[in-house]
């Protein structure tokens, strides 16, 4: 299974042919700026779409803090995306308290483990909206 650095190596060099797919569900590699370092930082994330936006849940597995990648997005939303081949620079913003409910149920059909961190957190999970610019 890929995870972490070999996961964003591995997508970059087949754009996407291996680690888009995975687990039952697909991925996609989002750069964001070190709010203090300044360097850039890219994770791989489980995305839906909603219209010509992507979705990312900032779920850290249920952590009461959230990822670092969400802290820094909040810093800088201007992020750069890759999905398989695709890659945009897109501005991150969070779901507002009424867009969220769908696109979280959306998320969680997805990754129903996502319903199960909620649980685990009194912290209310973000949604995170990127929409290409």
């Amino acid at each position: 299974m890929l995870y972490g650095k070999e996961h964003v190596d591995r997508y970059r060099a087949t754009d996407g042919a291996e680690g888009h797919d995975w687990q039952g569900t697909v991925t996609l590699l989002l750069t964001t700026t070190g709010r203090r370092s300044g360097k850039e930082r890219t994770t791989p994330l489980i995305y839906q779409t909603e219209g010509d936006a992507y979705l990312v849940v900032a779920s850290k597995g249920g952590a009461d803090e959230p990822p670092l990648w969400y802290l820094n997005l909040q810093e800088n939303p201007e992020v750069k995306v890759q999905v398989k081949g695709d890659k945009f620079t897109a501005r991150a913003r969070t779901a507002t308290s009424d867009e969220k409910p769908p696109l979280w149920r959306k998320m969680a059909a997805t990754w129903p483990a996502y319903d199960e961190y909620q649980e685990k957190t009194d912290r209310d999970i973000p949604v995170v909206v990127l929409e290409r610019v």
